[in-house]
Order: structure tokens, then C-alpha cells, then sequence
């Protein structure tokens, strides 16, 4: 139905590991299961739901580096939270530099802290991603009934 680009790559100027994340939106997220061969053949992981009740995810690494490259985080419809709770959040960020560069400082600060320990990098961001997005879910609300 929809296709959006998510994530740090979907903001000018902010830091991010070079992974991009795609947010599809579905009529039926049940369908998409039927095509996890085909995503298989093209290079990606599924991994079901992946922490995320209702999404399905898949996650593509390059053949030949290993390092990840791709994200796909499928929605559907009706799960309407989690689709504005990620389109907010790329939102907000675009309109607020000043709220987009404490979170590419912080993420700097947390690579260099944590090279090779994902978790934890992961875990030093997430107070902030849970600050900002009720701000920035609040802010789109309110942009939105303008």
C-alpha cells in the first residue's frame, strides 16, 4: 500500500550506520509469511515478528563484507501506533535539528564506547528513542489536526 524510508539514513545530516530501513505498510500482514522464500532468495532474513507484536521483519547483510546493509520492517494497516511512531519520529527529527544532532552525538558517543557490542550500544540509545518519540508522536499528532 505504502512504502516509506525510516530510520537514521532518512534524515539529512544524521550520523547513522549505513543500513537502510524500509517501512512497507500491508493490507494483510498474514500474507506476507507466504513470501519468506522469495526474501530468502534475494539475501534477507525473516525473522517474524522480532520484538515487535504484528510486524514482520527481515534483515539483509552484503555476500561479501558481512556487514548489514538492509532492513524491512512490514506493517500492517491497522497497526497504526507503530507506523506513526516510526514515521514521528523520522518527522520530528527532520524539523527539530537541534533534537537530530543530541541523538546523532549520543550515537557517536555510544560507537565508540561499544565498537563491537550491539546490545549495548542499542541499550545507550534507548531512553532517549522512547523520550523523544513520545514527544515526537505528540508533535505529529498536533501537526496533523492543523
Amino acid at each position: 500500500m505504502e512504502i516509506h524510508h525510516i530510520g537514521s539514513t532518512s534524515v539529512v545530516d544524521l550520523k547513522a550506520k549505513p543500513v537502510i530501513d524500509i517501512m512497507p505498510i500491508v493490507s494483510d500482514i498474514n500474507e506476507v509469511d507466504k513470501f519468506d522464500d522469495q526474501m530468502q532468495e534475494l539475501g534477507y532474513e525473516p525473522l517474524g515478528e522480532n520484538g515487535i507484536v504484528g510486524r514482520r521483519f527481515f534483515r539483509k547483510d552484503n555476500m561479501t563484507s558481512g556487514k548489514r546493509t538492509h532492513h524491512v520492517h512490514i506493517f500492517d494497516q491497522s497497526s497504526q501506533d507503530e507506523i506513526i511512531r516510526h514515521l514521528a519520529f523520522k518527522a520530528y527529527l527532520i524539523a527539530h535539528p537541534d533534537i537530530s544532532c543530541q541523538y546523532g552525538n549520543l550515537k557517536s558517543r555510544l560507537a565508540l564506547a561499544y565498537p563491537n557490542d550491539i546490545e549495548s550500544y542499542m541499550d545507550g540509545k534507548n531512553d532517549f528513542i522512547k523520550n523523544a518519540e513520545k514527544q515526537a508522536v505528540a508533535w505529529y499528532k498536533a501537526k496533523s489536526n492543523d
